[in-house]
């Protein structure tokens, strides 16, 4: 009897899900989708460390920082003011953070991370309501 592996469909059908995601969505979608897959990456890299799977974690870990790098490379630091510098030093201490959990195993590291990615991606999902609160005072 011949048996099939379902993870070659469910990686295409993922990745196909995600370009569908990234087409559809508009700058500030973009970001929102680069934090949730960094937090999701993080969460499961904690994981990892807990169930001895530090070989998986190191992965998740270096994508993790791939994402927060790219957040950090699309702020307008011109422009943005200081919050983009205050931003840009966030996801620098962030990407620290995340390597030296690779290197110490620590989930308490991790955890911070995810808090302050946390925090940065609630208020992100504020901005188009204070958008339109904004516009509707015009």
């Amino acid at each position: 009897m011949q048996t099939f592996s379902r993870a070659p469909k469910l990686a295409a059908y993922r990745s196909t899900a995600a370009h569908g995601s990234v087409a559809a969505a508009d700058p500030h979608g973009l970001v929102l989708l680069l934090m949730n897959g960094s937090l999701e990456r993080i969460a499961a890299a904690r994981g990892c460390i807990q169930n001895k799977a530090y070989v998986e974690k190191a992965r998740l870990i270096h994508r993790a920082v791939a994402i927060v790098d790219e957040l950090r490379a699309s702020l307008n630091l011109q422009k943005g003011g200081a919050v983009a510098a205050n931003l840009n030093e966030l996801y620098d201490y962030m990407c620290r953070q995340l390597l030296t959990a690779t290197v110490t195993n620590d989930t308490e590291v991790l955890d911070e991370v995810l808090g302050l990615l946390q925090r940065i991606r609630d208020a992100w999902l504020e901005v188009p309501k204070r958008i339109g609160v904004l516009v509707a005072r015009k």
